[in-house]
């Protein structure tokens, strides 16, 4: 086989105006080439069939869901595989896998990508576990996971990422992730993106897309492949269970779930089965749906007595914006998270949300900045806050992702009156890579957005990373984690700044250790 020099691949590759010359379909360069060509790339796997590594989600206190894909070659179009493949799974109480307390075997469909999706159940609560899978007499990478708790619970730390663009940088923030001690990591959107190459590589981009924009199951699973090929991200999968949801860019950019004709949705069938096939995500959400044709990821999970984790889909069940009885959560999800407002314990409320809950003028009295998120369906936002103040709910903080810039806002039912009261916090985190807006932007139109929000309490953009959240009873703490250079793979991970909110009082106060950190925006 010709080897392929990453200099002169990317010398060709610019020379030819598209990286796409040198992938999969491109006539002429085998599954073998196109792997070494994603490595010239800065892309690696883990040894087949298990390239894509090893994942498990959405822990509850006796089951948690394990993930794998069989793909010997990533980036091939079709896998060299049996129509059906078996494939054993083990769950241990050591990292050796030595006191095995489950195990089992699974088949692998070509129809789901030789996907497979195990609900372990029968373990005990709040507790470790390591598992393994093997299949075409190879084994996987050993995973690690957790189970939810149950009753009182003292502590838990977990982390929040999104916006994860390939191209933008290596995933430095998540080998950050893989090595925090932290009981689960909630994925806030925009795992992949779907458009096609930027160009500019090496020098204005680290790495590119394997191609031009994605429109086929075919397509997407290349394009999770891809994005998979970073090792650090595989780390952070085998390190933490995860809660997912998503936001755009895992179909096309500001897209609405419920508008077009049948390109787009068939288009968006393919991308929720690739998602489906290539994430640690467990069948039957609030509604107890099946995952395909439509996976149902809305839905409440509990960390013993100290948390209630909401997760929210934004994208599936939304109308066009800016309409007088435009939805942005859909009738359904509307009526089940009213009800669990309704009934809310006595705990903390967490809302995993993947675009900004807050309002964001551009100026005092000025127009919305963005109306993509929760500014494009103002009658239900403040249908949905008004119902958190009458009901009562307290100790509500909501986590964001998609604005690749950190954000701490206070929540009000009507933002549009100054006397409207606090009745939560929103944290906006700063993206895993997606290139935000200049310094000098963010210099310029940090204290504009400051003066045009007045709930509006930090903003940042100059940096990239995750959060970590800390909760006891007593307090919610927000650890804002960046990377020193996202061009890095193993760039160090530091923390910028710490917001707490304190248990039955609305609102966030930054902590005084960590006050006079940068920041384009910090209300007095």
């Amino acid at each position: 086989m010709t080897r392929l020099n990453r200099r002169d691949l990317l010398k060709a590759a610019g020379a030819a105006g598209a990286l796409n010359l040198a992938w999969p379909l491109a006539a002429g360069l085998s599954p073998a080439q196109a792997l070494e060509a994603a490595q010239a790339l800065g892309a690696d796997y883990d040894p087949a069939p298990f390239t894509l590594g090893v994942a498990s989600g959405d822990p509850q206190p006796e089951s948690v869901l394990l993930w794998t894909r069989l793909a010997p070659e990533p980036l091939a179009a079709e896998q060299k595989l049996s129509e059906i493949v078996e494939v054993r799974w083990v769950v241990a109480t050591d990292a050796q896998l030595k006191r095995v307390v489950a195990e089992g075997t699974v088949p692998a469909s070509a129809t789901l990508g030789h996907s497979v999706h195990v609900p372990v159940s029968g373990l005990r609560p709040n507790t470790r576990y390591w598992y393994a899978f093997t299949a075409l007499g190879k084994r996987s990478r050993i995973g690690r996971t957790k189970t939810a708790p149950v009753g009182r619970v003292s502590s838990v730390r977990f982390a929040a990422a999104n916006c994860q663009a390939f191209h933008d940088g290596f995933y430095a923030a998540h080998r950050g992730i893989a090595r925090e001690n932290v009981d689960f990591v909630v994925h806030l959107g925009d795992y992949i993106y779907e458009h096609g190459q930027v160009g500019g590589v090496p020098a204005d981009h680290v790495r590119d897309h394997e191609g031009p924009g994605i429109f086929t199951v075919a397509d997407y699973r290349r394009r999770h492949a891809l994005y998979k090929g970073d090792a650090s991200l595989r780390e952070a999968h085998a390190a933490h269970p995860w809660f997912l949801t998503w936001d755009d860019h895992e179909v096309v950019n500001d897209y609405s779930g419920t508008g077009g004709g049948a390109p787009f949705m068939q288009r968006r069938a393919a991308a929720y089965q690739a998602w489906y096939e290539n994430m640690p995500h467990r069948e039957g959400g609030a509604g107890g749906a099946t995952a395909l044709p439509d996976p149902e990821i809305h839905r409440v999970r509990r960390w013993g007595d100290l948390l209630e984790l909401t997760v929210l889909d934004l994208r599936s069940y939304r109308s066009a914006q800016n309409l007088a009885d435009g939805t942005i959560l859909g009738a359904g999800q509307k009526g089940w998270l009213k009800r669990n407002i309704d009934r809310a314990p006595d705990t903390w409320h967490v809302w995993a949300n993947s675009i900004m809950l807050s309002q964001l003028r551009s100026r005092p009295g000025g127009s919305y900045m963005f109306t993509d998120q929760w500014d494009g369906f103002l009658a239900e936002r403040k249908e949905v806050l008004g119902h958190v103040h009458s009901t009562g709910m307290e100790d509500l903080v909501v986590i964001t992702g998609d604005w690749h810039s950190a954000f701490v806002d206070d929540i009000r039912p009507d933002y549009d009156d100054v006397s409207s009261p606090v009745i939560g916090t929103e944290f906006t985190a700063h993206s895993v890579t997606s290139g935000a807006y200049s310094a000098s932007w963010n210099a310029t139109n940090g204290p504009v957005m400051g003066a045009g929000n007045p709930h509006l309490k930090y903003f940042e953009g100059n940096r990239y990373g995750y959060d970590v959240y800390e909760v006891t009873p007593e307090r919610f703490s927000a650890h804002m984690r960046v990377i020193d250079d996202r061009r890095d793979p193993v760039s160090p991970v530091l923390t910028l700044t710490t917001f707490h909110v304190d248990r039955g009082k609305a609102g966030s106060y930054e902590d005084p250790a960590t006050k006079n950190s940068p920041a384009q925006y910090r209300r007095d």
